[in-house]
């Protein structure tokens, strides 16, 4: 099969290489997977770059843990009828060293979901890593109907799952965005309010938006940024789930946080329970079925061009999804 691998971390145009590699054959319970397009997370990125302390746990890793295809082949205790399937994966090259940047994939069947014909493959194809975190951000502490729940950066691709999970889960979204000029946005991806960080006094434009009432809440980008904000939105015993941080070693206003019996819960997406996965994989499904969850698609490039890929996912300027088509 063709496929992009590296075999040391670095920059992409360094490490990055496109070649032949034997085709993979599933085990049991795995289904292997012709991959039609593979997307490009900013979590594959830190894994090829060593960022978060991450280290190389194989000789040679093919990159991308999520992806869509066709089911083509079966381990043991897989039912047959899965062959034809189309699908898509996630966790991909999670503890496994053999990704979706690849003719084939193979993955455990549970992580190979059915996908509608009515939803692109581009569409599904980076959806696993953003998606499943977006939904575990909203609904790791219970369900939000008739709660308040912040998104912040909620344009990026986990957020626009957060904002789209929460409002189909009957929460009122609130969501905020860097630029005025991305309020229009935010509102069209489904949050009933936005607001722009940039113009000040974001706490009490967010507290205006819901009327005074506190935030449940957060699903946070931006851990150490927003930390006064959120001890101000917060309502007692509020929650704020956040999957990432600029500084990873931020200064916590304990006793204010302590005083309103704030939760905070941090996510890491390898990791997530099976059944939390699950559930996060049928819901996502229901929301591009419905077109409640759509990505912008800035480039969808072959595989010979993946390290064009990789970069542009590197590039703050870059606004939407990158694919790899196979």
């Amino acid at each position: 099969m063709r496929a992009a691998w590296y075999e040391k971390q670095g920059e992409a145009a360094e490490v990055l290489r496109v070649g032949e590699m034997p085709d993979p054959r599933p085990g049991p319970g795995e289904v292997r997977v012709r991959v039609t397009a593979s997307g490009i997370h900013v979590g594959d990125i830190g894994k090829r770059r060593g960022y978060w302390g991450s280290t190389m746990s194989y000789p040679k890793v093919i990159p991308h843990g999520d992806g869509s295809g066709v089911v083509d082949a079966v381990g043991e205790g897989v039912d047959p009828a899965r062959i034809g399937e189309r699908v898509w994966v996630y966790l991909a090259q999670s503890y496994r060293p053999f990704g979706t940047a690849a003719e084939y994939t193979v993955v455990p069947a549970a992580h190979a979901v059915p996908l509608p014909s009515s939803v692109p493959d581009e569409q599904a194809a980076g959806l696993g890593i953003p998606g499943i975190t977006g939904h575990r951000a909203i609904f790791a502490d219970g369900a939000v109907t008739g709660r308040r729940v912040l998104v912040t950066g909620a344009l990026g691709a986990v957020g626009r799952a957060a904002v789209a999970v929460a409002r189909r889960g009957g929460a009122t979204v609130v969501a905020t965005v860097r630029h005025a000029e991305q309020i229009p946005a935010a509102l069209e991806a489904g949050a009933h309010h936005a607001v722009d960080v940039s113009s000040g006094g974001a706490a009490e434009r967010i507290l205006a938006a819901t009327g005074g009432e506190p935030v449940d809440r957060v699903a946070e980008l931006a851990f150490d940024a927003n930390l006064e904000l959120n001890e101000k939105i917060l309502a007692y015993n509020g929650v704020i789930a956040t999957y990432a941080t600029g500084d990873s070693s931020p200064r916590i206003p304990y006793w204010p946080y302590a005083f309103k019996n704030i939760t905070v819960r941090f996510l890491s997406n390898d990791d997530f329970p099976q059944e939390a996965n699950e559930a996060a994989a049928r819901s996502l499904t229901e929301a591009l079925v419905t077109g409640d969850l759509r990505y912008p698609i800035a480039a969808e490039l072959p595989l010979p061009e993946i390290v064009r890929a990789h970069e542009l996912v590197e590039d703050p300027a870059t606004a939407g999804r990158v694919v790899i088509r196979l």
